[in-house]
C-alpha cells in the first residue's frame, strides 16, 4: 500500500489537503480538503472523501455545519479525479459562498 499526503497553497489564506492511500494503482481511501485561513486558525470550506464507506462532499458553513452529497463515480479513482479537479477549479467560488453566510 502507498499512502500519500500533501498540501497544496492556493494564496496566502487558503489551501488543499489531500491524503489518498492507493493499493496495485487502486484508491482505496481519500480525502481532499479545501480550507481557508480566518480568525487565526484553518477552517473546513469543502471536503471530499470516502469516510463511511462512500464517496461523497462535505459542504461546510461558517458555523460548521455540512450538507453532505453522495458521489456517483463508479469508484474511489474516478471521485478522487473529480474531487481534485473540482475544488482547484473552483475553490474561489466555494470561499465566497462560504464568507457570506
Amino acid at each position: 500500500m502507498n499512502e500519500t499526503e500533501f498540501v497544496i497553497d492556493l494564496g496566502p489564506a487558503d489551501r488543499l489537503r489531500e491524503h489518498h492511500i492507493r493499493n496495485r494503482g487502486r484508491i482505496i481511501s481519500f480525502a481532499v480538503q479545501y480550507e481557508t485561513f480566518r480568525n487565526g486558525k484553518w477552517l473546513p470550506v469543502v471536503r471530499y472523501d470516502s469516510a463511511h464507506g462512500f464517496a461523497h462532499r462535505d459542504l461546510y458553513d461558517v458555523k460548521g455545519r455540512t450538507i453532505k452529497t453522495p458521489l456517483f463515480m463508479r469508484n474511489y479513482n474516478q471521485a478522487l479525479t473529480f474531487a481534485e479537479l473540482d475544488l482547484k477549479a473552483n475553490w474561489r467560488l466555494y470561499r465566497e459562498r462560504f464568507l457570506k453566510e
